[in-house]
């Protein structure tokens, strides 16, 4: 079984001061409600965004598990009209399917050119932008993408990070959102972002004994709820009911330190990358020498990353 989870903060009328001064010098999750997010909370019905967004074609990953796994895709990429799409999506069984009658079905939106645009909500679908008031708790200039994202309900996504921080926003339908501090990462048998570890909830420890270590927090979303999510922070997020969020990235870093070609917002720092490039050539010298003096200078390596990089200066 997996850890109790520890608390995230829950904060009820965070204005935008409040926000940069108490809750986001901390660099903790947290959940903020009674923000005002317009009218889509009430608004964003299954017949209004069929009739609202209409025939516009989009790209799904569709799943016969609930489990979304982006490590071994257990899932297909299809295609369908928006209106199509949502209806099936809020469905517990299909008349209409690809794979199985309870396939689940997961949108996140994408630019108009993946390679080249990012996700921005009041650009894919203005007419539903317009009832969605997002909280600009940061500076204009910032903002890096607006996500949009429709989940069948029992659906998970894989436990993973972003390099940019953001808020969740939970518009319809209710979530529970499973996270991991970023210095747990050891514990989380990462393979690039993501954690090969797919149920948090009752996790194979003969597999993956050192999750057992990794300190999980939890909360759960409800219509009008934002959570917020600092960069590098792990989640693990669960639609509980058919359900429509926003996610807001933006950029907590200068814009240099990012990767210009990065649509997604899920690069790691140019610099992180350049590192990581020069720590595989200096393991790649290592194997020169023999297994003894090879583990000798191996942990002389990691001494001195403990020594030159690690931080004392957070929990």
């Amino acid at each position: 079984m997996a850890q109790p989870a520890g608390p995230v903060a829950r904060h009820s009328g965070v204005s935008r001061e409040r926000f940069r001064q108490d809750i986001y010098p901390l660099r903790k999750p947290a959940v903020l409600k009674g923000i005002d997010l317009g009218t889509c909370t009430t608004k964003w019905t299954v017949d209004y965004l069929s009739q609202t967004a209409g025939t516009k074609e989009v790209k799904i990953h569709v799943s016969t598990v609930p489990q979304m796994d982006f490590l071994s895709k257990n899932f297909v990429y299809r295609t369908l009209p928006f209106d199509v799409f949502v209806r099936r999506a809020a469905e517990v069984k299909h008349n209409e399917y690809f794979i199985s009658e309870d396939e689940k079905y997961y949108l996140r939106s994408l630019g108009d050119d993946p390679r080249k645009d990012i996700a921005d909500i009041r650009k894919q679908f203005p007419s539903l932008a317009e009832d969605i008031q997002i909280p600009e708790y940061f500076e204009k200039e910032q903002f890096f993408s607006s996500v949009f994202r429709i989940s069948s309900a029992g659906l998970q996504l894989w436990t993973h990070y972003d390099i940019m921080d953001n808020f969740l926003i939970q518009i319809t339908g209710k979530k529970r959102v499973i996270l991991y501090n970023p210095r747990d990462a050891p514990y989380l048998y990462l393979a690039g972002t993501k954690s090969e570890v797919l149920n948090v909830d009752n996790p194979d420890l003969e597999k993956y004994p050192l999750f057992m270590k990794a300190r999980r927090y939890e909360c759960s979303l409800e219509a009008g709820d934002v959570l917020f999510i600092p960069a590098l922070w792990f989640h693990n997020v669960i639609s509980e009911e058919f359900g429509v969020g926003v996610n807001v990235f933006w950029k907590h870093l200068p814009s240099e330190c990012y990767d210009k070609t990065d649509t997604y917002g899920n690069k790691d720092p140019t610099a992180a990358s350049r590192a990581v490039q020069i720590l595989d050539r200096a393991l790649k010298t290592l194997e020169e020498l023999p297994e003894e003096y090879r583990d000798f200078y191996a942990r002389r390596m990691v001494l001195r990353i403990q020594e030159k990089a690690y931080s004392t200066n957070y929990e």
